[in-house]
């Protein structure tokens, strides 16, 4: 049980924190300003949740018996997705020039959202039909 809650709200966390980092990275890209320890910080700290989210999903898959196609679709997709984060952060960190290390923080961490965001299983889809928000 304490497994589900922190996997239902951990995702919002992810969302929110990878969303940030994208804001912060295409600012950083568009504005010449230096990559600084805080930008660091935010791109460490993205791949850093998405890999907690990882490991609660696994976690929940692994304990749960039914796996139906949607769910095993679903976690080869979110390793993928936080595989393609985890390349993008330490791609960036290894960038020699401030402007390419929010340039590729940018486009990696953007290419995992776009995977998360196919994903999901929202409530109008035909595939998986689960609420934003569970009630416990």
């Amino acid at each position: 049980m304490i497994f589900l809650f922190l996997h239902s709200t951990w995702r919002w966390v992810v969302l929110l924190t990878l969303t940030g980092a994208i804001a912060r990275m295409a600012r950083g890209r568009r504005g010449g300003v230096p990559f600084s320890p805080l930008d660091n910080a935010i791109r460490h700290w993205t791949a850093t949740v998405t890999h907690v989210q990882l490991v609660l999903g696994v976690t929940l898959f692994v304990r749960n018996p039914v796996a139906d196609r949607f769910r095993l679709i679903h976690m080869a997709g979110m390793t993928l997705a936080v595989t393609v984060i985890t390349i993008g952060s330490a791609m960036a960190k290894r960038r020699a020039h401030d402007a390419d290390r929010f340039a590729t923080a940018f486009r990696w961490f953007l290419a995992g959202l776009v995977i998360i965001l196919l994903l999901v299983p929202w409530p109008f889809s035909p595939l998986a039909q689960r609420p934003y928000f569970r009630n416990f």
